[in-house]
């Protein structure tokens, strides 16, 4: 059974139908065409319903779900019924061959297009050119044959018009190598007339519409169908095909299939040569045939690469041998008409099986030698007509339903024997099956002296005017009594039947009335000789080879050539040989309804397709006896979590005695029998059951595989991590290793070094020590500096000192520090070496008096005095006083400020001298350092540094500011230094402003 379906969707296959009945058989067709499921089993059968709407269920992710899958594990598809034929011909080197019917419109052309596409997509993996280019034609094919045999009728769009049968030849690894194809019955009664509603063959519309202009001027023709008689009626139906761009598939499907370019234009020629042919009309004069319109004799003439007069003659006289005489008959008006429409039918039947030929000819399988290259394998598709039942029923009708006769009886007789085969092999008792039987009716057609056929021929071979009524009386006189025949002379009472007209068969699929109106002239198929020698004698070699039989003169006696009925009879008998040899694999197309609608599902349309394909009938075959079957291991594959004893594996001695443990457990062995490879079960119902149990113990088994499985990821991933994290520490710790190890190696020498490793790079760490790299840089200058420093004499310590605290308050605020240079701190004696004598008498008398021990700095100073007004002076700072002194009286101390009296310094960020001492009692000194040697030199963070070295070393905090303008206090009055340049200013000097004071300094 199909897996994956619920019962949603109703039973996908028949057989498991609770009653077999054609009530329960529409109901759940209804329904699963209702739910989008349009494919449906009876066992190994496929049942397809057009859906008339595109669906997706064709793509690559479709083929790969399908291939090498067994037919029960996935849904119904047409991709199974093709797959099992493959796999078939594949592993056990059996040619195969899958039957497509169904009436037209049932979708039998598209699912043939389905399986190719199939084919072609599971076939050549290694992409082998020669096979892809097989492949291609096979499916291109496709393209040119449905534009020649395939019309738009009122049932279908796309109906093809013929039967076809295509074998695919496969080499020992299963591609594609060649093919061969067979065609049956071309309906060319088409080419010169359709009924209302319907077109004629689609490759007319094609041309008309598609051709570029260049093409039709030099063909004659027009792009208005409805100017031709033969296709008149279908040049005004509006449809959904779309004409112009099948022209150029087609066109281009020929090229690639092989078709020259000769052998394409001889295609145009003759289809327009057809639709010139029925614009063609006679008239009398008196006792003698004319064409009234001549002038299309020369067109003719000229597409058929022939004489003007040769066309003239064979259109109106008929050459007839009387022993050695020849004397040429002329036809009457009627008989003219006749022939020249037997002409058109006869050139376009003689096109489509020469497109067959041709296709042939180069997809054959060529040089292929089965001792080199291992057995030649076929799958055959056979796309053919359907039951016919119209409400005029003629000779083509009459052969269609023939034909299907024959497959309903091969149909049968395979199933049945593949039951029987089947039952015998596993060695379980076989039960007749009673069915109908339709010999009766293939042998009421077929049969030699009596059948209809041979009634047909008989009349076709007598000699005199032969009418369709005297053929009515010849099968009246023969098949009397036969139990599926009757005409209104054998049941005068039944007036559905005409006298002299009709006759009814009772078919398998229903009883179908027939016309015999029209019976000889198709079964003669007459075309005088006259026609076959002017197309042969054609100088366009292509048309000639169309016409073999044209060789012949006419004093040459032949043959009766065969008529149509033995012709296609031979063919039936010929293809139903062919598919009995094969595997065969059905697929059995349905049409919900006639106005194709993907909505409308009629029943009773249905009901009568289901009982003419017998599928009911084909249910109760496989239904006889046991409806499922299944070998043991896949039985238990699937059913083996219903019994403790079986799952999760059993330790029986067999799957057999596993199986039937499994079933004694849930009460059905009374309901299967066991065959030496299979289980057999009878009821659908214990299937149900079992698959019930199933879906309830999946459930469990589901949840405990999801919790084991969870479990498992888990226990992965914890795993993952933990070895994850045991390489991570690994790996860091080989990084910080070669990290130290490399920091160790570049500064192994520093001591030895001259700038003790200020040179060395330092290697790039790895992320988790980027801080520690700080740290250890920090350590590293540390140590480098503690190198310099201990080097060092006390006083150049004391300067080292003040130049890291100068640095640290100025540091980005300041634009010269002069820290370049060594800071001297008492300057006066450099800058003033005349009067340093004097100096240095007051300082030491000053260090006398207040106990100071070092000076920390000494230079001239321009200050503002308390009268705001600047003079020169000279500064002294000490360890404990700021001294002001006055230059010019011997350096006379003129005011003292204590140190701990000043709690601030502030100074402003250009190159400027200025510096404001704050004090505790808001008596600021101003003052801008000035007669530098050499002149312009920065001393402003030497003062700022040697002041806060000292109040460090006393442990006392010194705010410095570096500001611009900068806010002091004179005598408790709050004021501003601004800091301004002028042009010719020579030296630095202060100015009463309003807010304060201003510092000039040059500005040059």
């Amino acid at each position: 059974m199909a897996e994956h379906e619920s019962l949603e969707f109703g039973k996908a296959d028949f057989v498991l139908l609770d009653q077999v009945s054609i009530e329960e058989f529409m109901s759940n067709l209804k329904l699963r065409f209702e739910k989008g499921r349009i494919y449906t089993y009876i066992g190994e059968v496929v049942v397809s319903v057009n859906p008339y709407r595109p669906m997706n269920i064709y793509g690559r992710d479709s083929v790969e779900q399908y291939r090498g899958r067994e037919l029960y594990e996935r849904p119904p598809h047409l991709f199974a019924i093709a797959d099992s034929a493959y796999k078939a011909m594949k592993r056990r080197n059996k040619d195969t061959c899958i039957v497509i019917s169904g009436e037209s419109g049932a979708g039998k052309t598209e699912a043939s297009k389905y399986i190719m596409q199939y084919i072609a997509a599971i076939t050549n993996p290694n992409q082998r050119a020669e096979v892809e280019r097989v492949k291609n034609m096979l499916l291109k094919s496709n393209c040119v044959l449905e534009a020649f045999g395939n019309a738009k009728t009122n049932r279908n769009d796309n109906s093809s018009r013929f039967g076809k049968y295509m074998d695919i030849n496969f080499d020992f690894k299963g591609d594609p190598i060649g093919g061969h194809i067979s065609n049956y019955l071309l309906e060319k009664s088409r080419v010169i007339f359709q009924q209302e509603g319907e077109r004629s063959f689609h490759s007319f519309y094609q041309l008309l519409k598609g051709a570029p202009d260049s093409l039709l001027r030099s063909l004659h023709v027009h792009k208005d169908p409805s100017t031709y008689s033969y296709i008149r009626v279908g040049g005004v139906i509006k449809s959904s095909i779309n004409d112009s761009a099948d022209f150029k598939a087609v066109a281009d499907a020929m090229k690639v299939i092989g078709f020259t370019a000769d052998e394409i234009q001889t295609t145009y020629k003759i289809i327009a040569t057809i639709l010139h042919l029925g614009n063609l009309t006679f008239g009398v004069d008196g006792d003698v045939t004319l064409i009234e319109n001549t002038k299309l004799t020369s067109v003719i003439a000229e597409l058929l690469s022939t004489k003007d007069e040769s066309v003239e003659k064979a259109l109106l006289y008929r050459t007839v041998a009387t022993g050695r005489d020849v004397i040429e008959k002329q036809h009457t008006e009627q008989e003219a008409s006749y022939g020249r429409d037997a002409l058109a039918k006869a050139m376009y039947e003689h096109l489509f099986c020469w497109i067959v030929a041709r296709i042939n000819d180069i997809i054959e399988v060529k040089n292929y030698d089965a001792r080199v290259h291992g057995k030649n394998t076929v799958i055959g598709v056979l796309d053919i007509y359907g039951f016919e039942i119209f409400q005029n029923n003629s000779f083509e009708q009459f052969c269609i339903n023939y034909c299907n006769e024959k497959l309903q009886q091969l149909f049968i007789q395979l199933v049945l024997k593949q039951e029987q085969e089947e039952y015998q092999r596993e060695g379980i008792p076989w039960k007749h099956i009673d069915y109908f039987n339709n010999q009766i009716i293939v042998d009421l057609v077929e049969q030699q002296h009596k059948g209809i056929f041979s009634v047909l021929d008989e009349a076709c071979m007598n000699v005199g005017k032969v009418t369709d009524e005297l053929f009515l009386q010849g099968l009246n006189g023969k098949l009397s009594k036969h139990a599926h025949y009757t005409s209104r002379k054998l049941s005068p009472t039944d007036k559905s039947l005409e006298f002299d007209r009709d006759f009814r068969i009772r078919h398998y699929a229903g009883d179908v009335v027939y016309s015999v109106l029209g019976f000889i002239d198709k079964n003669k198929d007459t075309l005088f000789q006259d026609f076959k020698r002017l197309l042969y004698n054609s100088s366009n070699p292509v048309l000639k080879g169309m016409w073999p039989e044209g060789k012949l003169r006419i004093t040459e006696v032949t043959k009766r050539p065969l008529t149509a009925a033995t012709l296609f009879k031979n063919s039936m008998i010929s293809l139903v040989e062919n598919l009995a040899s094969k595997e065969p694999y059905y697929v059995r197309c349905v049409k919900p309804n006639d106005v194709k609608s993907p909505l409308l599902f009629e029943n009773e349309r249905c009901r009568h397709q289901v009982e003419y394909l017998g599928l009911l009938e084909n249910v109760r075959v496989r239904r006889a006896g046991f409806a499922y079957r299944q070998t043991y291991q896949r039985f238990l594959q699937r059913y083996k979590m219903i019994s403790e004893f079986t799952w999760p594996n059993h330790d029986l001695s067999s799957d057999k005695e596993a199986v039937k443990r499994l079933l004694q457990g849930c009460g059905f062995h009374n309901d299967v029998a066991y065959g030496k490879t299979k289980i057999f079960i009878r009821t659908p119902r214990t299937l149900f059951s079992l698959e019930e149990e199933r879906a309830q113990m999946v459930n469990r088994i589901v949840l405990f595989l999801q919790k084991v499985w969870r479990g498992t990821i888990a226990r992965m991933r914890y795993r993952r991590m933990r070895a994850a994290l045991v390489i991570l520490r690994a790996y860091r710790r080989y990084k910080v290793k070669s990290y130290i190890r490399e920091v160790n190696r570049r500064f192994k020498s520093v001591r030895s070094m001259k700038d003790l490793g200020r040179h060395v790079k330092w290697p790039t760490p790895p992320k988790v020590l980027r801080r520690f790299e700080d740290h250890l840089k920090s350590i590293y200058n540390r140590w480098w500096a503690w190198s310099l420093i201990k080097a060092l004499t006390p006083e150049e310590t004391l300067q080292v000192r003040a130049k890291v605290c100068g640095l640290e308050a100025l540091k980005g605020l300041r634009v010269d520090m002069g820290l370049h240079r060594p800071w001297v701190g008492n300057y006066l004696k450099r800058d003033s070496p005349d009067s340093a004598s004097s100096f240095t008498l007051v300082s030491s008398e000053l260090q006398r008096k207040d106990k100071f021990m070092r000076v920390l700095f000494s230079c001239n100073v321009r200050k503002i005095n308390h009268f705001h007004k600047a003079e020169n002076r000279t500064l002294l700072i000490t360890d404990r006083h700021l001294y002001k002194m006055d230059p010019l009286k011997q350096f006379k101390p003129m005011k003292s400020i204590p140190l701990y009296n000043v709690n601030g310094v502030s100074v402003s960020p250009g190159k400027d001298q200025l510096v404001v001492f704050h004090t505790k009692d808001c008596r600021d000194l101003v003052v801008c350092l000035q007669g530098m040697v050499p002149p312009n030199e920065s001393r402003v963070g030497e003062l700022v540094g040697s002041l806060l070295s000292h109040f460090k070393s006393e442990n006392r905090k010194l705010v410095v500011n570096v500001v611009s303008p900068i806010q002091c206090s004179m005598n408790g009055r709050k004021c501003t230094v601004i800091v301004e340049a002028k042009i010719n200013q020579p030296q630095p000097d202060f100015t009463r402003s309003r807010s304060g004071y201003v510092l000039a300094v040059p500005g040059n």
